[in-house]
């Protein structure tokens, strides 16, 4: 077990992910930010309240969504669906789509699927904590990643919440 990133390390991390996201746009008003169902919801909760943060007084459009029923690997395991919480319309705006590990590129394609039940966004951005680089199977890249790794297929990336910290094992 390789420990990726530290309790200090991951919150610096997040921050510096919340800090580049609005470098590159100035205004609030036109983003929205998408955590995925379940495990980009923490990193997307840290990341917006550090823009809150940076903006105080001003709204975020913050949603969650889960693409359970939008994935292509629904067949081979039952999977319980959570709860998509996406109380706005995303015609026309910017959707920054939030995960925590980006590896085959399967939940992004199922999440661009699922975005289309929401109306069509101007644009969609993906900001990852951690990419796994060359475990894609599909041609998906994060516009942001806070940790770029190289890893095999046996290998597993893991966020523990609990324990503030990113492991290999």
């Amino acid at each position: 077990m390789i420990t990726i990133l530290d309790k200090q390390q991951l919150h610096l991390t997040i921050l510096r992910l919340s800090n580049q996201l609005m470098e590159n746009h100035l205004h609030l008003n036109e983003l929205v930010f998408i955590g995925l169902q379940p495990r980009g919801v923490q990193v997307s909760k840290m990341m917006v309240d550090n823009i809150q943060q940076l903006y105080p007084g001003e709204k975020v459009a913050y949603g969650i969504l889960d693409i359970t029923f939008y994935r292509d690997d629904i067949r081979q395991e039952l999977r319980v669906a959570s709860k998509t919480e996406i109380p706005f319309s995303i015609e026309g705006k910017k959707v920054i789509l939030i995960d925590d590990v980006l590896y085959t590129g399967r939940t992004i394609r199922a999440a661009l699927d699922a975005l289309q039940d929401f109306g069509r966004p101007q644009k969609v951005e993906l900001c990852v904590l951690v990419d796994r680089r060359f475990n894609r199977e599909l041609p998906i890249q994060p516009d942001y990643f806070g940790k770029a790794i190289d890893t095999v297929f046996s290998q597993k990336v893991k966020v523990e919440w609990d324990k503030e910290q990113v492991i290999l094992y």
